[in-house]
Formats: C-alpha cells, sequence, structure tokens
C-alpha cells in the first residue's frame, strides 16, 4: 500500500502543461507573486473536543488517514511560511455524523463556537464554515441559522453524502432552501462511504473514493435540478470537483443516446451546471487537474485550497515556501492572484472586508 507522504505527493505532482487561460508555454513556469497574498478556502480545523470525540469512537484512520496534530498557532505558523493571508476552517470528514442525536448537535454546536472563537480572536486570518448535524435535518436548520446569525460564519460545509443520502436527494430540500434564501456559500467536501460500501481496493478512502464521492453528490444535484431550484446557493466543490470536469463529456452523452434511461438533468443543461460549481485547488494544483476544470469553468471559479493540515507531509516535504507550485505550469502572475485571493474573496464579503 502506497504511504500517505507518497499518496499525496502523486496527487498534488505536476503534470502535462494545460492549453487553459494563461497557460504557461515551455519547460519555464510563470512565476508566482511574492507575499502573503492568499487565501486558503479549504483548511481544516481539529479543535480538542472533537477529536476526543472522533477518537472516543474508534474512528482511528477516518478516511484512510490518523487526524494530524492542529492548533490555531500550527495554523499561523503554516500560513506565515506558505505566504497565506487567510485560512477557512471547516471540519473535515466524518464531521458529526459518526454521533447519534443530541451527541451529534452538541458537537456540532462545540465545532461552531470553537470556529467563531477563533475569527473574533484573528478576524483576518481566519474564516469559518458552519458544521451541521445532518442527517437531522431539523437539527440542521437550526445550526445553519445559529451559525451565520448568530455566530457570523462565512458559509456552510457539507460532505457529500449522509448515511449514503446524497445532496440532491429530496430529504435535504429545506437544506438547500435555507441555504438559498441566504445566498449562502456551500463547501462541498467528501466523505467516506457507509462501512462496506466501498470496493475493496488495497488503497486509503481519501485517494480514490473522495473524488469519486465529490462527482457522485455533484452529479445528483445536477440531475435531480437543486441548481436549478436553488440558484443563489454558491457552491464550491473540494479537489477540483472530484472526476466532475474530466467527466463532462461522458456525462452528456446518454442524453443523445439513452434519453429515457436518465432523469430529467438540469434545465441549466450540463454546461451550465458545470459552469455555475466553484472548484478548489485542494491536492489538484497541477496543469493535468486544472486543464479539465478550465474547459467546463471560467478562471473566476477556480479558488485556491490547501486541505491542511491533513496534507500537512506534503508541505513539510517541500523545498519551495510556494504552497501550490503546479498553478504556475497553468497560470501567470496575473492569473494566480485571481485563483489565489481575488477569487475567494469574491464569495468571502467579511473576510474580504477584514483584508482590504
Amino acid at each position: 500500500m502506497a504511504t500517505r507522504r507518497q499518496a499525496l505527493q502523486t496527487l498534488i505532482g505536476g503534470g502535462v502543461l494545460g492549453t487553459g487561460l494563461l497557460a504557461a508555454t515551455g519547460p519555464t513556469a510563470w512565476a508566482a507573486p511574492t507575499g502573503a497574498y492568499r487565501v486558503d478556502l479549504h483548511a481544516h480545523m481539529i479543535p480538542p473536543m472533537y477529536r476526543e470525540a472522533v477518537l472516543r469512537a474508534g474512528l482511528l484512520v477516518p478516511g484512510g488517514l490518523p487526524l494530524p496534530a492542529w492548533s490555531p498557532e500550527a495554523a499561523l505558523a503554516f500560513m506565515d511560511e506558505f505566504g497565506i493571508a487567510a485560512q477557512v476552517l471547516s471540519i473535515s470528514d466524518p464531521g458529526v455524523r459518526f454521533a447519534r442525536g443530541l451527541e451529534a448537535v452538541r458537537l456540532a454546536r462545540s465545532c461552531n463556537d470553537y470556529a467563531a472563537d477563533q475569527v473574533r480572536l484573528h478576524p483576518a486570518r481566519f474564516g469559518s464554515l458552519v458544521t451541521v448535524p445532518l442527517p437531522d435535518v431539523p437539527a440542521s436548520l437550526a445550526e445553519i441559522a445559529h451559525g451565520l446569525d448568530v455566530l457570523g460564519m462565512d458559509g456552510v460545509a457539507l460532505l457529500s453524502s449522509y448515511d449514503g443520502i446524497y445532496l440532491g436527494d429530496p430529504r435535504f430540500e429545506p437544506i438547500m432552501a435555507l441555504l438559498d434564501a441566504r445566498s449562502a456559500l456551500v463547501f462541498v467536501h467528501p466523505g467516506e462511504l457507509p462501512a462496506g460500501s466501498a470496493p475493496p481496493l488495497p488503497l486509503p478512502s481519501f485517494l480514490l473514493e473522495f473524488p469519486f464521492e465529490t462527482t457522485r453528490t455533484a452529479v445528483e444535484m445536477i440531475a435531480a435540478g437543486t441548481l436549478d431550484r436553488y440558484p443563489n446557493i454558491r457552491f464550491v466543490l473540494a479537489h477540483a470537483g472530484g472526476c466532475l470536469p474530466y467527466l463532462a463529456t461522458r456525462l452528456g452523452a446518454p442524453r443523445a443516446v439513452v434519453p429515457d434511461q436518465i432523469p430529467s438533468v438540469s434545465l441549466l443543461g450540463l454546461e451550465g451546471a458545470l459552469r455555475r460549481f466553484h472548484y478548489d485547488t485542494a491536492l489538484s494544483a497541477s496543469a493535468s487537474s486544472l486543464r479539465s476544470v478550465l474547459e467546463v469553468a471560467d478562471v473566476d471559479h477556480i479558488v485556491f485550497g490547501t486541505d491542511w493540515p491533513f496534507s500537512g507531509l506534503t508541505y513539510s516535504a517541500s523545498d519551495t515556501s510556494d504552497p501550490a507550485p503546479g498553478l504556475s505550469d497553468v497560470f501567470d502572475g496575473d492569473g494566480r492572484a485571481r485563483v489565489e485571493r481575488t477569487n475567494p474573496l469574491a464569495l468571502l464579503p467579511r473576510l474580504a472586508a477584514e483584508l482590504r
């Protein structure tokens, strides 16, 4: 089995030079801008009480990775080392879905209170996303309202599925309606499949099943018309959308070949639906990944992300202070500034005001 470091390095390694907007030519990449200008929209926190709850539940390697060390101080040090002005904090998989009933509700509230405290202490360095106790829909509605209205959090984090139920399912319609009414930023992060659902491959879940899960939930939202019914939600897909951009042509083929065997796809059409999503660069900052994204989305819908601290070993092994050197194989300095700062801040008005 591949080691954690080998797997992560494989994921973010550079590929063939892309042909997207601002693509570099020849063997020399464009130079990155200098200074702490970046805004990291895909970063995670592991509060002490959350770590204790995960370990108490026996989840020693959720998603195939042990929980890494994390603290606000370590996050700030990482940001300073790699030219990152601010991080938007969220809880990664498994979220709080391993808990049940009031335990899940209380754990979600504790995570949200903790995140809001960090933002109060460091308003120009941290943003935060609401953790929800899904699949409990009523409790999640209350927690979203509390997080956005009382705590002033910057958006909401959703896992790709809950108990095998993907985000386009009718059971989650009340959640989508509330998020649409708030014009919410919604960060969609993959989660591990229910026990026994994944094929028995000799690989950790984060390597293959995570991008597959992001793809599944995005496709279901498109096919179910979620994007049509809720046009105000600003969805960000982790890890460059999983496999979604690469599969765009294949996903469109059944409409012509077997139209009676698929759901009525989004009124936006597949191309319009793919342009609705935003795509982060976490573990995908290479020409081979971003070429596909640029084929289906505008550059303004690509946002910087690190997936730190789960990607921490990759950065500790780096010999550069650039957290995403592969971006320079695709974008010139102005393009990188858009992806790494302008685009994320367009989704984060509170943080944008702090960083003026």
